[in-house]
């Protein structure tokens, strides 16, 4: 696989958007495990910040997530990254002017200004989360930042020329099947089984991913390894998940979690690595 890192010159793209889950702080942990041969198309069926996409820079990629504000966000860097510029700048980080954005459906938005809504609130709700209700409202409140990044143009640009070589799709992780051909490396970073009954976090989207869902994944995943692609999935340690793979290649590393209510829960934590390949 060519990688696009080559002319970078040192400056290369970081994820746009603040995730929560994203996997930088991982990609030490990450990079011995990558497949070390040369794949032919990279595939990401839960994208959300990109934090491993925007690492390997793939010459060739499919990048799918539900979530439409992210993918239209994506899209609309990708082909009209000026206008979104300009209609960055009109953006002011205050409580009032926040919920009054907060406050818009973005249904009713053209692409481009939707994508501008969904940016300003991702650098400026509490913490970076994207979280939405059952009704599919944003619910995240101001994050009182004293100065916000809200327009980073140099990194957009970046993210942009990488995002040229890339089909984004806006659906379930199954359309990654459709591009399932070998040689193709796919990494599966889907909304984490909770480690306790009570353990949860409120959704990027208005769906929730249960235990049919995680079933339904270690299905594609089998097949992703039968068409003859790489597969690597991330997800929590337990055993359900241990026993959903047994018989893959399972590693364990350790993140930070940053999303508990209690500050004595969020030091390192173990989740597995699971693989088709060694």
């Amino acid at each position: 696989m060519e990688k696009l890192n080559r002319g970078y010159n040192g400056n290369r793209p970081k994820p746009p958007v603040k995730w929560a889950g994203g996997k930088g702080q991982l990609i030490s942990q990450f990079e011995p495990l990558f497949p070390k041969q040369n794949f032919s198309l990279y595939i990401e069926p839960f994208v959300g910040g990109g934090a491993v996409f925007f690492h390997l820079l793939p010459s060739e990629a499919v990048i799918i997530d539900n979530n439409p504000e992210l993918i239209n966000f994506y899209i609309v860097v990708r082909d009209e990254l000026q206008a979104l510029l300009a209609d960055l700048e009109k953006h002011q980080n205050n409580e009032e002017y926040y919920y009054s954005i907060r406050a818009l459906d973005p249904d009713k938005m053209d692409p481009v200004c939707r994508a501008s809504r969904f940016l300003y609130l991702n650098k400026t709700g509490y913490n970076g989360l994207w979280r939405v209700n059952k009704k599919g409202k944003h619910n995240v409140p101001f994050g009182r930042y004293k100065n916000p990044r809200i327009v980073d143009k140099e990194n957009l640009q970046l993210v942009s020329r990488v995002l040229q070589h890339t089909e984004i799709i806006l659906g379930d992780f199954s359309k990654a099947l459709d591009f399932a051909l070998p040689g193709a490396f796919v990494y599966l970073d889907p909304p984490y089984h909770p480690l306790s009954e009570t353990a949860n976090f409120t959704s990027y989207t208005s769906d929730s991913f249960g235990v049919d869902d995680q079933r339904r994944l270690a299905e594609a995943f089998k097949e992703f390894d039968e068409r003859g692609c790489k597969v690597m999935l991330s997800n929590s340690d337990t055993p359900f998940i241990r026993e959903l793979y047994k018989g893959y290649d399972i590693r364990v590393v350790y993140a930070r979690r940053a999303i508990n209510c209690c500050a004595e829960k969020r030091g390192p934590i173990s989740e597995l690595v699971i693989r088709n390949y060694c």
